[in-house]
């Protein structure tokens, strides 16, 4: 396994616990990613799995964001996922193997100030579909997964927030945030040799948020 990312610190921490090779990337630089996979490809022969765990959290109504928050935004989410397949079926052609991306409950139901990111999650899922399409005959499967609310660094100011969080847990049916691990279960589950019937779909990882209704709470009467 490479590891790749933007934060030098965090890969070195990585490759220590992991003991596993690194390479630096950024979003916004599609060749990175390109020389990342490709670095993958020389240091263990081949690729057959990649995952693009890149994703950001702009919460801004449409009539605020700027131009440039838009296009990071869109860069971000839309343009790595389409940079990691385009890289990865490039690689992949002869021998088959598989993708997993993420995307967001968010582009599934409708959440107030979520136009950007939606937008650009729902790009990520009509790509899925369209490269599973394309490269199923090739033997590459490209899939994704598509958290609710994650306890993570890029979520803290919601989940730190006690108001926030009673806001965003009433919202998912399971009545609590997910986890790092549980997404990265997800994404290792989609790679996995033995599910290669599974292709085109987007898993729903997210505690209940886009799909299950919860139970409304009971208001005292008065």
């Amino acid at each position: 396994m490479l590891a790749a990312g933007r934060d030098a610190d965090r890969l070195a921490a990585l490759a220590d616990e992991l003991d596993v090779p690194t390479a630096s990337v950024d979003a916004a630089r599609p060749d990175s990613i390109d020389e990342a996979v490709q670095a993958a490809a020389e240091q263990f022969g081949g690729v057959a799995g990649v995952a693009n765990c890149i994703g950001s959290l702009l919460l801004r109504p449409a009539h605020s964001t700027s131009d440039a928050q838009w296009n990071e935004t869109l860069q971000t989410n839309l343009g790595s996922a389409f940079a990691v397949v385009r890289a990865a079926a490039k690689l992949m052609r002869n021998d088959g193997g598989a993708v997993a991306l993420v995307s967001s409950a968010a582009a599934q139901i409708g959440l107030p100030s979520h136009e950007a990111i939606a937008a650009a999650k729902a790009g990520v899922e009509g790509l899925v579909r369209s490269a599973a399409a394309t490269y199923a005959s090739k033997g590459i499967r490209v899939n994704a997964v598509a958290p609710g609310l994650v306890r993570s660094n890029m979520t803290r100011d919601i989940w730190g927030s006690e108001q926030a969080a009673e806001s965003s847990l009433q919202m998912h049916a399971l009545g609590r945030f997910g986890e790092p691990r549980e997404i990265a279960a997800a994404l290792a589950w989609l790679l996995d040799p033995e599910n290669n019937w599974v292709t085109g779909q987007v898993l729903a990882v997210d505690g209940g948020l886009s799909s299950v209704l919860p139970r409304p709470t009971a208001r005292p009467r008065t």
